[in-house]
């Protein structure tokens, strides 16, 4: 078969990895893809926006399936345009993306339906966001409530930091339209996890746990990225916190869904928090998490394209997820000033120290080919991934192995994945 993946990131390159591994596939392409993933599939210079060329690409080379695995263009409505062309294609529709797109209807959805999430309350107008803030309890959390590429969110400890994040999200507009709307939200304390999962509309299948790193600087400390690494699986998500989510969380998200008219299919991320009440859900997203996407993906046994004609034909109940018994962790490498200000087109050697190994993976997210030569072209530039028998020695591999690669500005976080017990 024919399969066209609708991206050109890390996420997109670990799925393209898991694609070029099944016996189904022949040929994949990539639209726009990036330096790394034209090594497996023939990259197609179209934005993941150009729902029409997207379309006409498809149906001129015979796609038989294609796979969205951008926010932007699920949320935008691609899987809707793709199934009207009459093509088979793998992600939730823009009615059920809504999930992700909008974080005042998934928390309405969570209230509603009694998920157990953050209390919060939402906001259309910046002066009874403001007036709000006045009787708050800090610290608290305000959320950007449209797509803002995992960096609309701000934790404010006071009331002066609070007016200046509602000036910033809904007044200077810092992440356009996404801060049209506002979630005001309660801080929850606890460990993070990730929990990605296989949906087909009514059926579940949760993947293996994962927790990322969202702050830019080591210890937490600066600003939120997109992600600078992440590790699978989490120690801190024990059978006790998968029982409670698995009655409270996952099959009640599906049912909520199901219930408004909006069947989700394809990728549902859980954004978990462990509270000391229980877990929480932090934000849902409708796609795989990137980097998360980068130590889920390689510890999957299955073949990818089994579980997502599953999803797709309404038979994910036949199917049984299966994970390696070890871990793996992602550092991500980055351009010195993300997520700011940062250089492209800086060059980039050493890659071929990656072929031929088995376990560790070096996904390229931000790169291009320029004249014969690898170049920087994003803020996050590469995720290395090991795998190993444990965290530690997963650890231990993939910064070991971002030591094989060079370009200048080259930045990471060194604490990922760092004294997990």
């Amino acid at each position: 078969m024919r399969v066209l993946i609708v991206g050109g990131g890390g996420r997109e390159h670990a799925i393209a990895l898991c694609v070029s591994k099944s016996p189904k596939v022949k040929r994949i392409y990539c639209a726009p893809g990036n330096a790394g993933i034209a090594g497996l599939a023939e990259c197609v210079a179209i934005a993941p926006m150009e729902f029409n060329k997207l379309i006409g690409f498809a149906k001129e080379t015979s796609i038989d399936l294609a796979i969205v695995g951008m926010d932007d263009p699920l949320v935008g409505g691609l899987i809707d345009a793709f199934e009207e062309a009459g093509i088979r294609c793998f992600g939730p529709n823009q009615r059920a993306a809504m999930l992700e797109g909008s974080k005042s209807f998934a928390k309405d959805l969570m209230k509603k339906y009694k998920i157990p999430t953050a209390a919060y309350e939402s906001f259309t107008d910046a002066e009874q966001a403001l007036l709000y803030l006045e009787t708050a309890k800090f610290p608290l959390v305000l959320k950007a409530d449209g797509l803002a590429l995992g960096k609309g969110v701000l934790i404010c400890q006071n009331l002066k930091e609070a007016k200046a994040g509602v000036q910033e999200i809904m007044l200077d507009k810092k992440f356009g339209t996404a801060g049209n709307a506002m979630v005001i939200e309660e801080f929850m304390v606890g460990r993070e996890v990730s929990v990605l999962s296989f949906v087909d509309g009514k059926t579940i299948k949760t993947m293996t746990s994962a927790q990322d790193y969202k702050r830019a600087g080591d210890g937490d400390t600066g600003l939120n990225t997109g992600g600078m690494g992440t590790f699978s699986p989490s120690p801190f998500y024990t059978k006790e916190v998968e029982t409670f989510c698995n009655k409270y969380v996952y099959q009640a998200t599906v049912d909520a869904m199901a219930a408004e008219g909006r069947p989700f299919q394809g990728i549902l991320f859980f954004g978990l928090m462990l509270t000391k009440d229980g877990p929480k859900v932090l934000e849902y997203n409708a796609r795989f998490g990137d980097p998360e996407a980068q130590v889920v993906l390689p510890r999957m046994e299955n073949d990818i394209i089994e579980v997502i004609d599953a999803c797709i034909d309404g038979k994910l109940h036949q199917v049984a997820l299966t994970f390696e018994d070890n871990a793996a962790v992602c550092v991500v490498l980055a351009s010195a000033g993300y997520p700011v200000e940062y250089e492209n087109g800086l060059p980039i050697s050493g890659l071929e120290a990656y072929n031929n190994h088995k376990d560790i993976y070096c996904f390229h997210a931000g790169t291009k080919w320029v004249d014969g030569q690898v170049v920087t072209a994003g803020g996050r530039v590469l995720g290395i991934s090991a795998k190993g028998r444990d965290l530690a020695e997963a650890r231990q591999k993939a910064y070991a192995a971002t030591e094989w690669v060079r370009f200048e500005n080259k930045y990471m976080r060194c604490d990922i994945a760092e004294n997990i017990q």
